[in-house]
């Protein structure tokens, strides 16, 4: 078996590599238009549910629920932006399987049968991961920002909504790319960079890791942001160890 991979590595050359990657990343990027091309006709729907959270804290404080557009083409921007990253939910599925059938050109024949189990899961851990922002975490990280007292009474927080639809979609975009972490630990244990020991025995530093890399990716930079990923993201270590055993 182990000559079969030697030889599947000696018959692609670089330029075969650098073609299969080629033909793969357009696969992805059809999947992606086909799935961008669907939510434009839902966008607003899309949009609707985003704003959702925003609006329902600025009743329950009383406030007006209004997000403001502040140049010509913000409106269509933050539009298009809302499509692009529903399409690419949309399209998960068909993208996370054609890199890992990239990728799979390095596994052995009895290992690439295991692309058809691992793309679904990739795809299905990602879009868990957005949605789990979207509808847990953003609530009251939504409402802590609106409610957080500064002391000063003449301070009023105005929103556009660009900002507010770009945080969003950022957000649902670190969580989904986070959720892949237990594929990852579990990529890592089965070729051997680690064992299910170690990752134990690594639990502190990792738990240090995931705060600091929670505080890099994150882009508000606040405590809570990092504090929401961080958890989650501990809790899917502990899943992917349990995975390895």
């Amino acid at each position: 078996m182990a000559e079969n991979k030697e030889i599947n590595f000696a018959e692609m050359s670089l330029g075969d590599h650098l073609e299969e990657l080629r033909f793969r990343l357009i696969l992805a990027i059809i999947g992606l238009t086909v799935g961008l091309a669907v939510c434009m006709f839902f966008s607003g729907d899309l949009l609707s549910l985003l704003t959702k959270p925003y609006f329902a804290v600025q009743q329950q404080a009383n406030l007006p629920a209004t997000l403001q557009a502040i140049t010509l083409s913000e409106k269509f921007m933050v539009y298009i932006q809302t499509a692009l990253l529903f399409g690419f939910i949309l399209a998960s599925p068909w993208i996370f399987y054609q890199l890992w059938k990239f990728i799979s050109a390095g596994l052995y024949v009895n290992e690439k049968k295991f692309v058809h189990i691992i793309s679904p899961i990739c795809a299905l851990l990602f879009i868990t991961g957005s949605l789990f922002f979207l509808f847990v975490i953003a609530p009251p990280m939504i409402k802590f920002f609106i409610g957080f007292d500064i002391g000063v009474k003449s301070v009023q927080t105005q929103v556009t909504i660009s900002s507010y639809i770009g945080f969003m979609l950022l957000m649902m975009l670190v969580f989904g790319l986070c959720f892949q972490l237990p594929v990852a630990i579990v990529a890592a244990n089965k070729i051997g960079v680690v064992s299910a020991e170690n990752l134990k025995n690594a639990r502190k530093y990792v738990l240090l890791a995931i705060f600091i890399l929670a505080a890099i990716v994150t882009p508000s930079a606040d405590m809570i942001s990092q504090v929401a990923l961080a958890v989650p993201m501990y809790v899917l270590y502990e899943l992917g160890i349990l995975f390895c055993r």
